[in-house]
């Protein structure tokens, strides 16, 4: 067993659906491991996942609602196609329908909703834990060299397609806009962590873009 399947097990997963006071739903568990394995994917995957859920355990205690953050990591890239522009939409979707259907409360199912969506344009946001989310799904920004050196390379395995030279302006203009932001991660915690190294980051890997 891989260190990320350790981490997304279906135990924590049952735990997580008893802490929502819903049926344990392995039928749902294994399709959200299939699609993350994937063959098409080479970041968006389980250790995406795995990764997300360690920073999370980490901070879980200064979360406001810490469960409905991790159901909606779980969920946040479970629909993945690296040229549909309706990724997140598709994702919430499945996540909304999924807890409205086993009798979560309306307002629990939204508020997962939006944090998965929160995931789309990645803007500042009021909502501690929307930005506890986006903090973690941005973490790998502010990873040593080599980790994230190798989260680039696969973003260009899952844009395989797309010409090098389009591929190339794209990924810059993307990696510039985050690095104008007066502040990647929004929460003490992250910003405290991984602001500086993720800047070096983005510096270092836009040069090599020109």
């Amino acid at each position: 067993m891989s260190a990320a399947q350790e981490i997304c097990s279906i135990a924590r997963w049952n735990a997580l659906c008893q802490r929502f006071d819903i049926a344990a739903d392995g039928g749902t568990y294994t399709s959200l491991i299939k699609e993350h394995a994937d063959k098409t994917r080479a970041y968006h995957t389980l250790d995406h996942i795995a990764a997300c859920l360690r920073h999370l355990d980490t901070v879980r205690d200064i979360t406001d609602r810490p469960d409905e953050i991790e159901m909606a990591l779980w969920f946040h890239d479970a629909v993945y196609q690296p040229f549909s522009k309706t990724n997140e939409d598709d994702s919430a979707e499945w996540a909304a329908d999924w807890l409205q259907d086993r009798g979560a409360p309306r307002d629990v199912f939204c508020r997962v909703a939006d944090l998965i969506l929160a995931t789309k344009s990645h803007k500042a946001h009021e909502d501690t834990d929307t930005q506890f989310m986006l903090d973690i799904d941005l973490s790998i920004l502010g990873t040593d060299a080599d980790t994230y050196d190798e989260f680039e390379l696969n973003i260009r395995r899952e844009y395989r397609h797309v010409p090098a030279f389009i591929f190339r302006k794209k990924r810059k203009a993307i990696l510039e806009g985050f690095l104008k932001r007066d502040r990647l991660y929004m929460t003490g915690y992250f910003h405290d962590k991984f602001e500086s190294s993720a800047r070096i980051n983005l510096i270092r890997t836009i040069s090599d873009l020109d």
